[in-house]
């Protein structure tokens, strides 16, 4: 399996996962490349052509040649440059890396995972949030995050894998997608009546088993387990937490549980004031989940592959 089919099927499964659905996504895409079309040749210059075949800015290949051939694969929740150093490392003492990919963005993935925020607006509106509402809380939240990304040091641990030839790539919201959508046709399948349900319904997944051994299992942030869920929404993708001022429209279109993968103090205050349930199911035990259940469709196209677990990942198979 060569680096860049890797990458082009995970996109595709993206894609596929998407909380949105494949068509709205695709729909976007083509406003996308008839927008670019009809730039003067000057803005061309600067604009990221990566985003016309990929929607998702925070997912990309960081550094290395896409003929790359892939068959063992450093595998962490976030790499950063120790984890770089730790693939050249492991290289040294002969357990060869063909590739290392992290699951929070780094480089321009991380420059620009803003923008993969404005599915939030079509998530909201499928809840029942007026589409004007959405777009507009959305759009503020985007600008938010992106003036606090803007400074930071993107390209430090892409350097480490530039310097180390050490071919590195992103999956963030291609991995999101599958955990919201695992988790919400779970939810809407099950149909839990009470908030002890939607406990019992987490813990019975391996990535939460796990986590809760771990101490950092799902909990009930507001509300009891004998408290009715009502209404509930799985709020696990759109590169980071929207703005706080949605969970008031989401109150007034009827959700009564929010299940998260984390909350800041000022959703949380939001969310109470607004007799929100709100379930933490675990940031990172999230994350293995999507990442694991994107793995799981790139092994069943692409055959067993060897993962090397790092930084908080651990791979978990379902059957096939």
């Amino acid at each position: 399996m060569k680096l860049k089919d890797l990458f082009t099927f995970c996109i595709e499964q993206g894609i596929a996962q998407d909380l949105r659905g494949k068509d709205a996504v695709l729909a976007e895409q083509k406003r996308k490349n008839e927008r670019f079309a009809k730039l003067p040749a000057d803005e061309k210059e600067d604009f990221d052509t990566d985003t016309l075949t990929n929607p998702f800015a925070d997912s990309r290949i960081l550094f290395g040649d896409p003929e790359t051939e892939v068959k063992t694969i450093l595998t962490g929740i976030d790499i950063e440059t120790a984890e770089i150093v730790l693939a050249h490392t492991l290289k040294t003492i002969g357990k060869p890396v063909d590739l290392v990919i992290t699951h929070h963005p780094e480089g321009k993935a991380y420059a620009t995972f803003y923008q993969v925020m404005g599915l939030q607006s079509d998530v909201l509106n499928k809840f029942g949030v007026p589409i004007t509402a959405a777009e507009s809380l959305t759009d503020d939240r985007m600008k938010e995050v992106g003036r606090k990304v803007m400074g930071q040091n993107h390209m430090r641990t892409v350097d480490a894998a530039r310097l180390l030839g050490i071919p590195f790539m992103s999956a963030h919201t291609v991995a999101d997608n599958h955990v919201a959508s695992y988790l919400q046709n779970v939810c809407d399948e099950k149909k839990p009546v009470f908030i002890g349900e939607i406990i019992k319904l987490l813990k019975a997944i391996p990535e939460y088993k796990e986590a809760t051994g771990n101490g950092a299992g799902p909990t009930i942030l507001s509300g009891s387990k004998d408290n009715k869920a009502g209404k509930i929404f799985v709020d696990m993708t759109g590169g980071t937490e929207g703005a706080k001022e949605a969970i008031e429209k989401l109150a007034d279109a009827g959700v009564g549980t929010m299940i998260c993968m984390h909350m800041s103090d000022d959703h949380f205050k939001m969310a109470e004031k607004c007799h929100i349930r709100v379930i933490i199911a675990g940031h990172i035990a999230s994350d293995n989940l999507g990442v694991n259940l994107l793995f799981d469709s790139v092994e069943k196209k692409f055959g067993p592959l060897n993962f090397l677990e790092c930084s908080g990942f651990r791979r978990i198979r379902r059957a096939q």
